[in-house]
């Protein structure tokens, strides 16, 4: 077993079989060390979970909750078009989508969910440049979409 693995079991983190895109896109590009994950959802084993706008009756909590789910799904990606996680360098950016009431200002602490999850697995080859973005909706009615860079090996 590998660190990364050990590491996600020792989170309790199983991860899911990679989403199929809903839409005229991949789920992933390679381009040279490159892999380009698009924007993943929090689904988890049941369907979609974390439904609701931040700030409109959905708290930072919930956010973050969503965030997080959404990076395990980047991670499963990741698995899924390099095989083995040991062959990631780094994680180079992440940019999250977080639904947001007008007066929604927290969009940093949500998208935290996904960055501290990725430094939790990965170490130092998780910390990683960052957007974090309000939206007026997002698919689905979801809190929350992140999408990823990665430079892998």
């Amino acid at each position: 077993m590998s660190s990364i693995d050990a590491r996600l079991k020792a989170l309790g983190i199983v991860l899911p079989t990679p989403a199929a895109p809903v839409a005229a896109y991949v789920p992933f590009v390679k381009s040279g060390d490159l892999l380009f994950v698009s924007g993943q959802v929090p689904r988890g084993a049941t369907g979609l979970e974390y439904v609701g706008k931040l700030g409109a009756g959905a708290d930072v909590d919930f956010g973050r909750a969503a965030a997080r789910l959404c990076a395990i799904n980047l991670i499963a990606q990741v698995k899924a078009a390099i095989g083995d996680l040991e062959a990631l360098v780094r994680v180079v950016k992440l940019t999250g989508f977080v639904n947001s009431a007008p007066d929604f200002g927290d969009q940093p602490k949500v998208v935290d969910g996904a960055s501290e999850l990725m430094i939790e697995v990965f170490g130092d080859r998780g910390r990683h440049s960052r957007s974090a973005v309000g939206v007026a909706a997002l698919p689905f009615g979801i809190a929350v979409e992140v999408e990823a860079i990665f430079e892998i090996a």
